[in-house]
């Protein structure tokens, strides 16, 4: 018996197993901007449901990107990312040409509100689910069949597509993009909807590269709470310098 045969996974990755989590993946999607289900208890459900079978498929959490070995460059990464992002949304709120960016009704909200939903609805009910699926499950199996780079590709155009509904249920909730959104008329709703795709593309694409550079997923989880969590923070002070 070989070394090979015996470091093979019992159930070894194929494309069809990538299909599978991309299939879960639009159902997912749907069942929770048409059917309205509740992401605070269908993220962590998802993503343990995500993990599950990529292990049952044979994928090592370090190629998860969750290995013990690779906690340490994660956290190092992600701390820096999120004192980064701070600081650019501290002069984005400062500056009053840049301001309202910030002053989106959603999060126009009372300081235990915003609170709330910075470090508990976001994190567990969006940033959780989002990076096991996308740059953690998805990329384990993607990555057993093209090289890292169509990885981070291929990885981030879904994740763009996956804001599609998003984009569509919240086109006027922010103040910037609907003034800029409204002089485009009836195609003001399309170009919502292609610049959230093309933004959040470009953000899966950055998140990729901090995941392959770190080798950690919690890298990239930094960069996501980071531009969401923060984000509703310093819209609360947005808010509060306005009125």
């Amino acid at each position: 018996m070989t070394q090979a045969t015996l470091t093979r996974p019992h159930h070894a990755p194929t494309p069809v197993a990538t299909v599978a989590v991309v299939a879960a993946l639009v159902g997912i999607n749907l069942a929770n901007h048409l059917l309205h289900w509740d992401t605070i208890w269908l993220g962590p459900l998802g993503a343990a449901a995500l993990l599950a079978f990529a292990r049952w498929s044979g994928l090592s959490w370090a190629q998860l990107g969750l290995g013990r070995h690779q906690w340490r460059p994660g956290l190092r990464w992600g701390g820096g990312v999120i004192a980064l992002v701070g600081l650019v949304y501290l002069a984005g709120v400062l500056l009053p040409t840049t301001r309202t960016a910030f002053l989106d009704v959603r999060y126009h909200l009372a300081p235990a509100g915003a609170l709330l939903s910075a470090l508990v609805m976001i994190p567990v009910g969006t940033v959780l689910f989002e990076e096991i699926a996308f740059r953690s499950v998805l990329w384990g199996f993607l990555s057993r069949h093209v090289k890292i780079w169509y990885v981070a590709l291929a990885s981030s155009l879904l994740f763009g597509m996956w804001h599609v509904l998003p984009a569509m249920a919240s086109a006027g909730a922010n103040q910037a993009i609907a003034m800029a959104a409204i002089r485009l008329g009836p195609f003001a709703n399309l170009a919502v909807v292609a610049g959230t795709v093309l933004f959040t593309t470009a953000g899966g694409l950055v998140a990729a590269w901090l995941r392959r550079r770190s080798g950690s997923l919690l890298a990239s989880v930094g960069m996501h709470w980071a531009t969401n969590g923060l984000g509703v923070l310093f819209g609360l002070l947005a808010w509060h310098i306005v009125r």
